[in-house]
């Protein structure tokens, strides 16, 4: 369910995203603030999710917390991208799938937030790789983003489903960061 199924997620599809991320990932940190900076131009609230955001005078480029969660997730994204034609999303995910859907689901991220945050995505990949940019580079990225976040949501959706049956939902929505 979690996994691409080989006739969305092509081989050709695969070398795309290898090819690109191989660039992008020559200067990840920049390019995951403009990945952040673009997910709160598309979404203003999202700046809510972020404390170091949230109130802070401080440029993104030069905001320490962003940088270094921006880095983090953008990495996290095209590293497990690269992955997806060998391994699928629930391995490319590997072991933190559970806790980063949990630290999704405490912070209150909905279904819809991922669709924010792809767009974020394929903007950042098309503004920084304007010469590679096509239909099918846009498509292999949104069809890669897509099936792991279908991962991370259905581990979400299944902690909810559980905390629900076990009467344990509020300690699941307010459970403190660790």
């Amino acid at each position: 369910m979690a996994e691409v199924p080989s006739s969305v997620f092509s081989k050709d599809s695969e070398i795309l995203v290898k090819q690109s991320w191989e660039l992008l990932k020559k200067d990840t940190t920049t390019n995951a603030v403009i990945f952040f900076t673009n997910i709160f131009e598309i979404a203003p609230a999202a700046k809510d999710f972020f404390p170091f955001v949230k109130n802070s005078t401080v440029p993104y480029e030069q905001n320490a917390k962003l940088k270094q969660h921006a880095t983090l997730v953008f990495k996290m994204t095209g590293d497990a991208a690269v992955q997806l034609g060998e391994k699928g999303a629930l391995e490319a995910l590997g072991p933190g799938l559970k806790k980063l859907a949990t630290k999704h689901v405490t912070a209150g991220v909905v279904d819809a937030h991922f669709e924010v945050v792809k767009a974020g995505l394929l903007k950042t990949i098309k503004e920084r790789l304007p010469e590679l940019w096509s239909t099918e580079l846009n498509q292999a990225w949104a069809d890669a983003y897509d099936a792991l976040a279908g991962a991370i949501k259905i581990e979400m959706h299944t902690q909810i489903l559980k905390a629900e049956t076990t009467g344990e939902v509020e300690t699941l929505i307010t459970k403190p960061e660790t």
